[in-house]
């Protein structure tokens, strides 16, 4: 019959224990990867819809081709390998905070993520994504004055639910207009959120960017029987 359920990765981080486990769902006949954090559940590749919709929605604004993106928090790799999926995207800077989630990766224990960790175009950066912000350090260790086309962020649970209290100042226009000067003219940030659209930070996205959208991302939850939703902010310079 297979096993039931493996514990593939722990690690004890500075934010709790962050674990990576499979387990098999015999009503939906698959195996399901999760990603807890501490007793509280981060990712699931039951839901990847709106991590896969945070890469299009936030490349879709582009034009041209050579395009250089930063992916902020790699998890289950949805949203960095759909950003691979484009043929425009000429580099990609994935931002991850803990070692051991990169390794997961280096490791093949995702296969649906398969070939992420091995394409020319990908480099891993472990580093804290906001700290690089709050200092100016940008994305790039090598260059940290580097502009890109777009930045795609999917960290904290929401604006207003964060994983780290350092966090918080990510989400106002200070920190917005901080992270905004690694963008190149017209380049895109996106952000994925699991609360529904909050008008406070819409508001706070309008102070920084001429344009900006929230988009409703709706999904299947087969474990609840019924339609969830995400929130993909997408804003312009």
């Amino acid at each position: 019959m297979g096993i039931r359920f493996e514990e593939l990765a722990w690690r004890e981080t500075p934010i709790g224990e962050i674990s990576l486990r499979r387990r098999r769902d015999p009503s939906l006949d698959l195996d399901v990867y999760e990603v807890k954090l501490d007793d509280e559940f981060l990712m699931s590749s039951l839901f990847p819809v709106a991590e896969i919709e945070l890469a299009r929605l936030g490349l879709a604004p582009l034009t041209g081709d050579g395009l250089d993106v930063v992916v902020g928090g790699l998890g289950l790799g949805y949203t960095a390998r759909t950003v691979l999926e484009e043929a425009r995207v000429r580099s990609m800077v994935v931002v991850e905070a803990i070692e051991d989630v990169i390794d997961w990766h280096r490791r093949g224990l995702l296969p649906f993520a398969e070939g992420l960790a091995a394409d020319p175009r990908t480099r891993f950066v472990r580093s804290d994504f906001f700290a690089a912000v709050e200092s100016g350090a940008g994305f790039d260790p090598d260059d940290p004055d580097r502009l890109f086309h777009a930045i795609l962020l999917d960290v904290d649970h929401s604006p207003r639910h964060v994983l780290h209290p350092s966090h918080a100042g990510f989400y106002t226009v200070e920190g917005l207009h901080r992270m905004a000067r690694h963008l190149r003219p017209e380049g895109v940030f996106a952000l994925w959120s699991n609360d529904p659209p909050d008008r406070e930070f819409q508001r706070i996205l309008t102070e920084v960017f001429p344009t900006s959208l929230a988009h409703v991302v709706r999904f299947p939850n087969p474990l609840q029987r019924r339609e969830s939703a995400n929130t993909v902010y997408v804003a312009r310079r």
